[in-house]
């Protein structure tokens, strides 16, 4: 069975880049505070560093 991470938003993405933008909103993110699952893969984990910043994730 594959992986999974839960990530979730904690800091306002207002102020931040276009693409950072984007990149939380592709990730399901609308709130601080919300969290998703999404499988364990490389594009995945390359959203997840481009907002590293801004989000936090724990493996499962």
């Amino acid at each position: 069975m594959a992986k999974k991470l839960k990530i979730t938003l904690n800091k306002s993405v207002s102020g931040a880049k276009k693409n950072q933008i984007a990149t939380v909103e592709a990730l399901g993110l609308k709130k601080i505070g919300q969290t998703v699952e999404h499988k364990d893969n490389d594009a995945v984990r390359g959203m997840i560093n481009r907002v590293s910043h801004l989000v936090s994730f724990v493996e499962e």
